[in-house]
């Protein structure tokens, strides 16, 4: 009898044992689903950003355009650098004109006189001339086309420095309105953040409706700062456009960013800068071509002052009755003549034109030292501007904005204890908006700074080399 208990326990056991084992697979497969959908879950809640942003309309680090491209796309297309590149064929066309020799003079003459009844008598002469050049006009006259064609590339090269210039401005005006756009954007969504926390609290009844209010105005002033950054993008994209030919309906995408942009390495000093300007800056080599211009316009009309000189040849055929008291006798005649003819120039001494260029020549000069003296001006300018602005973005970067940003931080989680009023947060955080936008200011001070020095030095570390 007690074996068969115990052979009814030792079953009852195995039965409890794999039951025991079922229920546990059973409660591991259940733990496992569940814990897949608390995963799937948590992804699903993962906090999105409650702000849709507007920058992938304006910049892309990978597919945007940098400013080397829009320099040489607008180098190439725009339309009145094309036009100003003709000059240099015009006057590679009066060259080719200043070599020519002057045109020989063909005359032919006949005579008869048969209207005045003396029908016997004619003469049929035919002539050349040819001027000759002397005292250097030829000479001279080529040496003057010849630096036009200079003066013509200098002229367009500094059309060049000026468009480049003109592009960099654009450029750091949508370099600093693309950072404030972001900077914006950041604090935007922090505010609405903090909108949904304290709607929560003013449906608990723990704050007044007066804190959303005042949250939510906030929030919409923020909304029309940044479409006002965002219409000063747009204006500054649009003239991009203009400057290098580019549709007005095509996207430009930004590759930089205002802290992050680079240009190439200034020298170290401005002394040295204003060195490198003086030898390679476009607008004074202009000047001191047009000097030379004005020089050689000098001798061309001293030469034209001198005498002419035309060398000629004629050959003549004549026929003629005599009468006599015996009859009338025909007879012909022929000559071969040769001469030169020489202007004399007593009156004329072209005086006006020579003191007209010699004027030229004092405007030149003038010109040109003025020039050289706006270069010493705009080279210092410039370097003060960038180490002053290099100093404050230093401050700024390093001082003020970690502190603003650590102080909005720690009156946000006070806000959320309860222990400071919503207006002090508001008040905190557009303290550090204005530190912000001041660090904005200075970053594009400090590229438009390096980027006048790059113009001053001529821009020619940002254009292509001269052909």
């Amino acid at each position: 009898m007690s074996l068969k208990l115990e052979r009814r326990f030792l079953l009852a056991a195995l039965c409890l044992l794999a039951l025991g084992a079922a229920n546990f697979r059973a409660q591991d497969k259940t733990l496992i689903a569940k814990n897949e959908a608390i995963t799937k879950e948590a992804e699903t809640n993962t906090p999105k950003p409650i702000l849709e942003s507007v920058l992938p309309k304006f910049y892309n680090p990978q597919s945007g355009t940098s400013i080397n491209e829009l320099i040489k796309r607008a180098l190439d297309s725009n339309q009145e650098l094309s036009a100003a590149r003709l000059e240099i064929e015009k006057a590679k066309a009066r060259l080719a004109q200043a070599r020519l020799r002057p045109n020989p003079t063909l005359e032919f003459e006949q005579e008869s006189g048969r209207l005045v009844g003396n029908g016997g008598d004619g003469n049929f002469t035919v002539g050349a001339s040819l001027p000759i050049e002397i005292y250097g006009r030829r000479a001279a006259r080529i040496n003057f086309a010849q630096i036009e064609i200079q003066a013509s590339e200098a002229d367009v090269r500094n059309r060049e420095r000026i468009l480049v210039s003109n592009i960099l401005t654009n450029y750091a005006e949508a370099l600093g309105a693309l950072r404030e756009i972001d900077t914006l954007e950041r604090v935007l969504e922090l505010d609405l953040q903090t909108t949904r926390f304290v709607q929560i609290r003013v449906n608990e009844g723990e704050s007044a409706p007066l804190e959303l209010n005042l949250l939510q105005a906030e929030v919409e002033r923020l909304r029309s700062r940044r479409q006002l950054a965002e219409g000063r993008l747009e204006s500054s994209l649009t003239r991009l456009k203009l400057l290098t030919g580019v549709p007005f309906d095509e996207p430009v995408l930004l590759r930089e960013q205002i802290n992050t942009a680079v240009l190439p390495t200034l020298p170290q000093t401005a002394e040295a800068a204003v060195d490198i300007a003086l030898r390679t800056r476009p607008d004074v080599l202009l000047t001191q071509i047009e000097e030379q211009v004005a020089t050689a316009g000098l001798r061309l009309v001293r030469a034209n002052s001198k005498p002419d000189l035309t060398a000629y040849t004629r050959y003549s055929q004549g026929r003629s009755v005599v009468d006599t008291s015996i009859g009338n006798f025909p007879q012909r005649d022929r000559s071969l003549t040769f001469g030169v003819a020489i202007g004399i120039p007593v009156f004329n001494k072209n005086q006006g034109e020579k003191a007209q260029a010699e004027i030229s020549i004092k405007q030149a000069q003038q010109r040109r030292e003025f020039a050289e003296r706006v270069v010493r001006s705009e080279i210092m300018a410039a370097y003060q501007r960038f180490e002053a602005a290099s100093r404050a973005v230093l401050t700024l970067e390093q001082s003020a904005i970690p502190r603003s940003t650590q102080n909005v931080e720690t009156f946000r989680r006070v806000y959320e204890i309860g222990e400071i009023k919503i207006t002090d947060l508001i008040a905190e955080q557009r303290r550090l908006l204005d530190v912000n936008r001041d660090l904005t200011e200075a970053l594009t001070e400090k590229y438009r700074a390096q980027a006048d020095i790059q113009i001053a030095l001529g821009a020619n570390a940002l254009l292509p080399e001269p052909k």
